[in-house]
């Protein structure tokens, strides 16, 4: 799972300025860190949406993305 996010996910949402990181995976429930124009995306619920369906598409896994948003440094004052 981490090696699909990291080469298949991750350079689709790079292109938009986006960003993400594996985190865990808990059985069906796999953990990211959503960052760069992800993190104050008004739609990250639809793209994790999205993911999802990728990954059971391509990996044949039904699983749930939870997304984590954290920003950058500067953002958090």
């Amino acid at each position: 799972m981490e090696n699909y996010i990291n080469n298949v996910l991750r350079p689709k949402l790079q292109g938009d300025g986006g960003e993400i990181t594996f985190l865990e995976r808990n059985g069906d429930e796999v953990t990211v860190v959503m960052q760069g124009e992800c993190s104050k995306c008004h739609i990250l619920d639809r793209c994790l949406s999205w993911a999802e369906q990728q990954i059971e598409k391509d990996l044949g896994e039904k699983i749930v993305l939870k997304g984590i948003r954290k920003r950058p440094y500067f953002q958090d004052k």
